[in-house]
Parts: C-alpha cells; structure tokens; sequence
C-alpha cells in the first residue's frame, strides 16, 4: 500500500535538482532540499508522539518551512489543520479542542498567550516563525533527511479545513488525499499547467486557494513558484517578468491597476492569470484586458470542495460568471424548499457532487447530514442559476437572500445595477429589519476616489432598472466594505453594523 497524496505531489520530486521555490532574497529551493526539509520535520513530528491520523494544527507565517511541514504531515500520515493567523487565543482554543489536535505550531510571538491553552487541552507546542526559526526546525535539523513514508489511502483524511463560520460555530471539512489529488489532476489539466510554469504565489497557505489549489498544481505539474510571503505590489510587478501564471483574488488586481507600470509589457510573457476566493467585478474584467490583453479566468470553489467550476482555459471568459462545472463534477439547481433540480435560468440554491466533495464535517453529524445528500451532492449554501449557454452565475449566499413583504429578492442583481453608476466603486445590498416587510433592502457603496456620491441621484438611476420590490431604501456611502483575508465582503458585519437603521425605536 501507498500514500498517494504523497507519491504524487511530493515523493515523484525525490531527488530533483530543479527549483521549486523562489525565494524573495533572489535565492532558490530545490525540489530535492524540499523534500529533505519535510522529511527532517516528519521525524520530529514522530518523536513528538504523532501517530497516523493524529491532527497538526499550524498557525504560522508563510514560509517555505511552512510548506514543509504540510509535506511533512502528508509523508507521517498527520492531517493537517493550518489556521488564519488573524485568529486570536479564544478562537484558536475552540480550533485545538474541536479538532482533538495533538500537536500545535505557532509563531514565537503568540507562544506565550497560547501556552496556557494547550496545555489545558493536552495538546503539545511548538514555534516555527517566518524566518524559519523556532523549535519545530531546531528539532528537525538534527533529524535525518530521509523518512519512511507512512502508508495511506485515497480515502483517508489528509486535512482539515474550518469554514469562516459566520453564522454559528466553524465546522471543521474534513478532506481526504482523493479529494485534494482528484482536483489537483483535473485543474492541471484544464488549466495546461506544465512543469515550464513559473507561478507567482503570493496567497496565505492557510486557505484552500494559496494550499490546495497553488501549491498542489504546481507539485503535481512540476511548476516552480515565486513564493512571496504576502501581497506586495512593488514585489509582484519586480517579480512578475520571471513568471508565466498567477493565481489571486480580486483585490490583488485591483491593486495592481492601480500601478501605470502594471501594463502589456510587463505581462506579455504571462500565460495566465487565476481570480477566485471572491467575484471580480465586471469593470475590473475590462480595465485589465484593455491595459494587459489578458482576460482573467475565474472560477468557483470552496473550502469543502476545493475547485466546483472555471472559465474555460480556450474559449470565452465570461465577466460575471464561474464558467462551466469542471471535468468530473456534477453540477446542478435545486429548490431550497423541495430539493427539486430547476430549470436552466432559475435561480436557486447550487448542488455539486464529484470526487472533490469533503467527507463532512468533523464532529458534527447533524451538520453532514443537513449538507450532505445522501446520493452524495453537497448544499453549498450558494444561490445562482445556469444560462443559456450553460455558465454559471453566483447570486449570492442563502443566508444573504432578503425576503421582503414575501418577496426573495437577491442582492446580487441590485449589486451588478448599482456598480454600473457613475463614480460608484462597489457596493453590497443586505437586508436589514423592517417594522412592516419583516426586511427591507439597504445598499452600501463605495463611491470612486474624489468622487463625491449624489446618493438620491444615484439611487434614483438605478432603481429605474429594478422592479420596485427590490429598490433599495437607502444607500449609504462608506470608505471600504468590511473583507475577510481572501477578499469576500463580510455581510454579516454590514448587517451588524447597519442593522437598527430602520428601527422603530
């Protein structure tokens, strides 16, 4: 018996001296140097007591030691729980003791705060800090470089991953090798990833997007990465010539517009450029085409399935949608109510089965069982609908559906309305309290930088495209939209913040 997960991302490096990462001082890593660092850190882990099955979780910088301990966990057959480094000590306890982790990896910084709860929960400690110090890498540097490794199948857990858990507490995914290996296959195909790829990598690897999608395609492809530790313009355009492939969120494009030297020169070399985590708007789709000649690919994932859908690599790239459901997933619109599939064009809630569907979640039976469909689809909680031409548009989140005087009105349509007006940058539609519809409909925006927003004007061009039910009944303007670390605007502080606008009160 194998690991697969092992063999076919890691173990097929063994002993390469090409690159795989280049680091931000202008020095390299070699697959081989890699392979030895896990290699070192697996024995380590072994002589902390791990066992096959045991959890890892790791809230540490980027690194490429940081990397090294996910290979390291794969080959000790450890599943894997990397955490947000935004998290503070009270929700790391709830992350170590839901997950039973055996074993906890921080920065150096946060040892001291976090000491009291590991040990209250019987959970190990160690550092590893950005510059690759700490005592995990003092233990493994008197290691060996070589490790036995752990036998597993497709079907066990490789890692887990906590959903953002805006309503209630955060369910741990739990993922097996099929699923990441299934749609690191079917992503490097579809995307002709190669081992000639050179992908500038400037994601956190404690998220699907940078970890199981960057990483896990680079490795099974044989690409290299430009492996920066954060976004950093300056550094993204200086390193951008070497590059062929990136991978981002919509922030990170917007950023780079912002910059007259991000253009067609800088970029022609470039093969590909990946959007995803969050939706891109429209206008930004055309401002990097107009500038580059590039026309971004997006797609549509998450964390209990890894990638559902893309843009295709040849053909139309549609703004406003996630394109077509991958090779070997299922793809479908049902009814939130009946569970009925509807027809194309309809909006309601997307379902998706494939290889890539998680196990479930850890814990939480009743959880699996409400999101998990027997016949093995996956509620993903997201509403959208299938056109015509058979791409699929995302509305919005279940939970941010609005029901006014019994009407569902779906933010989403109000948004796309609302982006096209005359110095507004971006909004969000959320559905606050209301004495007599039970909710009403509120749009924040962000106006344009030096615009000063005519709010009644405004409001009123945009509400003539829309049927009455769904006008919004105030818009207010603010500075930024509230985003979590991958870029997805946080509605649930919006609707926090702006929730008693309307109180009676």
């Amino acid at each position: 018996m194998t690991n697969p997960l092992y063999d076919q991302l890691f173990g097929i490096h063994a002993g390469k001296e090409s690159t795989f990462l280049h680091l931000v001082d202008g020095t390299s890593l070699t697959h081989a140097a890699f392979l030895q660092t896990a290699s070192q850190i697996a024995h380590a882990l072994v002589d902390r007591g791990l066992k096959p099955g045991d959890r890892l979780a790791a809230q540490i910088e980027k690194s490429p030691e940081a990397l090294a301990l996910y290979a390291a966990c794969v080959q000790a057959g450890v599943i894997f729980l990397p955490l947000n480094t935004a998290y503070t000590t009270e929700e790391l306890r709830y992350f170590i003791d839901n997950s039973g982790a055996r074993l906890v990896v921080c920065d150096a910084r946060v040892r001291e705060a976090l000491s009291p709860v590991t040990e209250a929960l019987g959970a190990g400690l160690d550092t590893l800090n950005a510059d690759g110090s700490g005592s995990l890498m003092e233990a493994a540097s008197q290691q060996p470089d070589t490790f036995e490794t752990v036998a597993r199948q497709a079907d066990d857990l490789a890692a887990f991953l906590y959903t953002s858990g805006t309503t209630g507490r955060s369910k741990g995914a739990m993922l097996t090798q099929e699923n990441l290996l299934s749609n690191a296959r079917t992503l490097v195909e579809y995307w002709r990833f190669t081992e000639e790829d050179v992908l500038l990598h400037a994601l956190p690897i404690f998220h699907t997007h940078g970890l199981f999608v960057a990483t896990n395609i680079s490795l099974l492809s044989g690409a290299a990465m430009i492996f920066l530790p954060k976004f950093d313009l300056d550094a993204m355009i200086a390193e951008m010539p070497r590059a062929t492939t990136m991978m981002g969120v919509p922030t990170f494009y917007t950023r780079l517009l912002s910059d007259t030297k991000f253009d067609g020169e800088l970029t022609a070399h470039m093969r590909l450029f990946i959007s995803g985590s969050a939706p891109l708007l429209a206008e930004t789709h055309k401002q990097f085409e107009a500038r580059t000649g590039h026309r971004i690919l997006e797609r549509y994932g998450m964390t209990e399935t890894n990638m559902n859908t893309s843009n295709p690599y040849d053909g139309e790239r549609r703004a406003g949608t996630v394109g077509f459901p991958l090779p070997g997933v299922e793809l479908k619109i049902t009814d939130p109510a009946s569970g009925e599939t509807m027809p194309d064009g309809e909006i309601g809630q997307i379902e998706v089965r494939g290889p890539n569907v998680f196990k479930g979640y850890w814990q939480m039976p009743d959880k699996t069982a409400a999101e998990l469909r027997a016949d093995g689809f996956f509620i993903t909680g997201d509403l959208g609908r299938v056109d015509e031409d058979g791409y699929v548009h995302i509305v919005g989140r279940n939970k941010d559906l609005i029901i006014s005087g019994g009407y569902n009105i779906y933010p989403k349509e109000i948004e796309l309305v609302l982006d096209e007006q005359p110095g507004v940058l971006e909004s969000a539609v959320i559905g606050v309290p209301h004495a007599d519809f039970g909710e009403t409909v509120l749009a924040v925006v962000v106006p344009e930088p030096g615009v000063e927003l005519d709010c009644d004007a405004t409001l009123k061009a945009a509400t003539t495209e829309l049927a009455r039910f769904k006008h919004p009944r105030k818009l207010l303007p603010v500075d930024n939209l509230p985003r979590n670390t991958m870029g997805k605007v946080q509605k649930n502080l919006l609707r926090e913040r702006f929730g008693d606008i309307f109180s009676t009160a």
